[in-house]
């Protein structure tokens, strides 16, 4: 059964230009070429943010949230989006600053956006990550060294069982090497699990497959990062009946900070409070540090009356670090 699962993915590969296109490919890490650890561990920092795709001003709100990211002092090296409609996927690619410092999935591709209301994106720093090792010998960037980035390898969507046609995001980056010391790939997952209370059974299916993603044959482990949907008590027990290491009760613990990150000082008519919703589940990577972001305000024009400002999501954004 987990074989066809796996058979359901979708495969792309990095080609070389300012964005990152999507083209397919059956290249994968075979387990004889990836057997070796980073001698030295390496530091990463990833925000995830869910963009809201329905409610109004899509593209002004995600706008403000990518602006709000990209102003960061030291802008992340891994991007996790999700809820991104075609339209605001293509104003994310208009973005000049993206455009100068990361590669993007599908990005010369829409298909991942057919006959669904929205997808997940991610964006990598192209200061940090290469292509492949032909492009690391043409350039030097950001005082990052040649070699020393790490390279993309393939791009896949895994097809999961779904009642609302979810997929997940998954990139495999590996660390500099030479034909003589091969080193493993690590995996980066950007998910967006099936909404509501009556699809547990489709999260818990979610979950142990994509955790077994970060278990294949060539994969040194990895991270599993978005929007997990964890509405109930069994949504909070399934990382850990899946091996994987809850970044935000790793570093604050079970009785910490509360984490929240959906309906966060938003009051509802629908008695729902506020909820961890999203979070970021490891294996084999060590978490650092990790926050909440708040997203910013955008105003919302009332007709007959004052503008109303409210929050660019119903999201809050996850910053953590990690080490590989």
């Amino acid at each position: 059964m987990a074989a066809s699962r796996r058979s359901q993915r979708t495969l792309f590969a990095f080609k070389p230009s300012n964005l990152l296109r999507a083209a397919v490919s059956s290249s994968r890490c075979a387990p004889s070429q990836v057997t070796q650890r980073l001698a030295q561990p390496s530091r990463f920092s990833l925000i995830t943010q869910n963009l809201d795709a329905f409610s109004l001003r899509p593209i002004a709100r995600a706008k403000l949230l990518l602006h709000s990211i990209l102003e960061e002092s030291k802008r992340p090296d891994v991007i996790f989006l999700q809820e991104v409609t075609s339209d605001v996927h293509t104003a994310i690619l208009a973005n000049p600053k993206v455009r100068e410092a990361f590669l993007v999935t599908d990005a010369q591709d829409k298909t991942s956006f057919e006959g669904v209301p929205f997808a997940n994106v991610t964006l990598l720093s192209s200061r940090r990550f290469a292509f492949d090792l032909e492009s690391q010998k043409k350039e030097e960037d950001g005082g990052v060294k040649r070699g020393e980035k790490f390279v993309c390898g393939p791009v896949s969507r895994i097809k999961l069982p779904s009642k609302y046609r979810r997929c997940a995001l998954s990139v495999d980056i590996m660390p500099p090497s030479t034909p003589s010391t091969p080193t493993a790939a690590y995996r980066l997952v950007n998910v967006h699990l099936d909404s509501l209370g009556d699809t547990l059974r489709y999260r818990t299916e979610q979950l142990e497959m994509l955790a077994n993603l970060l278990r294949e044959p060539g994969c040194a482990g990895g991270l599993i990062a978005g929007d997990f949907n964890a509405i109930s008590p069994d949504d909070h027990d399934l990382l850990d009946k899946n091996g994987l290491v809850d970044a935000w009760v790793a570093l604050h613990g079970e009785e910490g900070l509360d984490g929240a990150t959906w309906g966060v000082g938003v009051e509802r008519d629908d008695g729902l409070t506020a909820g961890r919703l999203d979070k970021v589940a490891l294996l084999g990577v060590e978490a650092k540090d990790m926050e909440i972001l708040r997203p910013p305000l955008i105003e919302m024009p009332k007709p007959s009356e004052n503008s109303d400002y409210v929050p660019c999501s119903d999201h809050c954004g996850l910053r953590v670090s990690f080490t590989v």
